[in-house]
């Protein structure tokens, strides 16, 4: 299966899902118009019950006639259980009904999904009895790269039990750990703030000390993950874009402690519009001012000359232009700004005549 048209066609799957989840009230629809859709870009046959079977029976011990929502099949027997549940519901709770089915059946995988989420369980933790935690979690409607590259692997193309199980348990604890710092990152504790100073401060580690250092803890990493982005950005465009001078400016900014936090596709952003004006102005006229309703590109940091403003929510992002008509355009990432550089060079352009003429 090529991953790039896989890549295209589950993020257009995610676009319809945010489009159409107000709209779906019940599980059927859910199924029908979301999960069924999603495991036929996994390459299966929805409508061949020996393939993919609805209300497969699974008899859980005296109890007879239970059915998960669907089973995929190989050579007759289910290698893959599906529970399904409606879009508006949350899946924290619904996990024990797919515990049960996994331990009567030859099923290596569980997936636990309300169309959008989906969670995949196997047996890491003791064989043949589900895990209390899957071992891999995403969102169709803000699923990452990274993520499909994990997901093509259950295409039926590719599906591949033992494969999977080998990187099942990488990927569960991968993510715990990507949890676990982020939380640090947002919120460092006692115990992880100490870790850190450890080897940069040779005093006593007190309740005092650590209070002084935790903001210092948690400017570094944003500190240090915004270069990241910057640089990366600038790798991938083949340029540079700031000065040695301009990039403490840049950090300085970003790191400046009020109560609204830049993101790194806020960042991204500001970097991509500076890397397609450094040919029509000096690029340290450029500016960004964040609030909580939009992120703001402006020149020479005054915030009645803006360029675009950038908006992110849950179901949709999109940027808004300083023209005429103030112009909308839906955007998949935030790199997708360079392909409207033959819109925002002339919005830069104008507003440096205005300039002028004052």
């Amino acid at each position: 299966m090529e991953q790039d048209k896989f890549t295209a066609n589950v993020k257009v799957l995610g676009e319809r899902i945010a489009q159409l989840k107000e709209s779906i009230v019940t599980e059927e629809a859910t199924k029908t118009s979301l999960i069924m859709p999603f495991f036929q870009l996994l390459g299966y046959d929805v409508f061949n019950p020996l393939e993919f079977t609805p209300e497969f029976i699974a008899d859980v011990g005296i109890k007879k006639g239970e059915k998960v929502d669907y089973a995929i099949l190989a050579d007759g027997k289910p290698i893959l259980l599906i529970e399904a549940k409606s879009i508006n519901e949350q899946l924290k709770k619904h996990d024990s009904q797919l515990f049960r089915y996994f331990g009567t059946t030859t099923a290596k995988f569980g997936i636990l999904t309300n169309g959008d989420e989906y969670r995949i369980y196997t047996d890491l933790e003791e064989p043949n009895k589900m895990d209390p935690t899957p071992f891999f979690t995403f969102k169709l409607t803000d699923v990452q790269d990274t993520q499909i590259s994990e997901i093509i692997k259950f295409h039926k193309d590719n599906f591949d039990i033992d494969a999977i199980s080998k990187t099942a348990s990488d990927l569960k604890y991968l993510g715990h750990i990507k949890k676990f710092i982020g939380q640090e990152i947002e919120n460092p504790s006692e115990d992880f703030v100490k870790f850190v100073i450890s080897e940069i401060y040779g005093g006593m580690k007190t309740k005092a000390v650590i209070d002084k250092f935790t903001p210092v803890v948690k400017r570094g990493f944003r500190q240090y993950i915004s270069e990241q982005v910057n640089n990366k950005l600038s790798a991938a465009l083949n340029n540079s874009v700031t000065s040695s001078v301009e990039d403490e400016e840049f950090l300085e900014e970003l790191i400046k402690e009020d109560s609204i936090e830049t993101t790194s596709e806020e960042l991204e952003a500001f970097t991509t519009v500076k890397l397609l004006l450094k040919n029509s102005i000096d690029t340290s006229r450029i500016y960004f001012r964040d609030n909580r309703s939009y992120f703001n590109i402006i020149l020479d940091d005054s915030i009645r000359k803006w360029i675009l403003r950038l908006y992110i929510n849950n179901s949709r992002k999109y940027i808004t232009l300083n023209d005429d008509e103030k112009t909308t355009i839906d955007i998949t990432e935030v790199l997708d700004i360079y392909n409207y550089a033959d819109k925002i060079i002339p919005i830069c352009r104008k507003l440096q005549i205005i300039q002028e003429k004052l």
